[in-house]
């Protein structure tokens, strides 16, 4: 699984992209070793992936970059809120973080867009369904 190492906010639905991977071990061991990218238990972010591919990818999408009525919206969460970012520069760096996740997998690749929660306001609804509704407007299945 590979996320950017800026979506924060993966964490409540078991999602640590705070740690770091062991690159040879991830990418190397076999199936039978946990610590393996078959195991799908660490996740890999932009940075651990850079020039690399793999074969499949499971991209967790975070709240930090979301469709908001035909416009991205980009943010970073900081303390307990999230924050807009309005620095261009900034935006791009953002943009490009995704860009270099979404093109990684040479077989195939799952786009992984968490629900929402009513509970947690640092995860509305409005920060998936839109997004969810624009991946499937371009032609990106669901898989059911």
């Amino acid at each position: 699984m590979i996320s950017s190492s800026g979506a924060r906010r993966l964490r409540p639905i078991g999602i640590d992209v705070k740690n770091e991977i062991s690159a040879p071990n991830w990418f190397l061991n076999s199936s039978q070793d946990i610590r393996s990218s078959y195991f799908l238990e660490e996740v890999a972010t932009e940075f651990d992936i850079q020039g690399l591919e793999i074969d499949w990818a499971c991209v967790a999408w975070g709240g930090n970059f979301y469709m908001n009525s035909k416009s991205w919206k980009y943010q970073s969460f900081k303390g307990t809120k999230w924050q807009n970012i309005n620095k261009e520069l900034d935006k791009e760096y953002l943009k490009n973080t995704y860009r270099v996740l979404l093109t990684r997998a040479r077989q195939g690749m799952v786009l992984y867009i968490p629900k929402s929660s009513e509970v947690d306001q640092t995860r509305p609804k409005k920060f998936y369904d839109q997004t969810y509704e624009y991946l499937t407007e371009i032609g990106i299945k669901e898989i059911e």
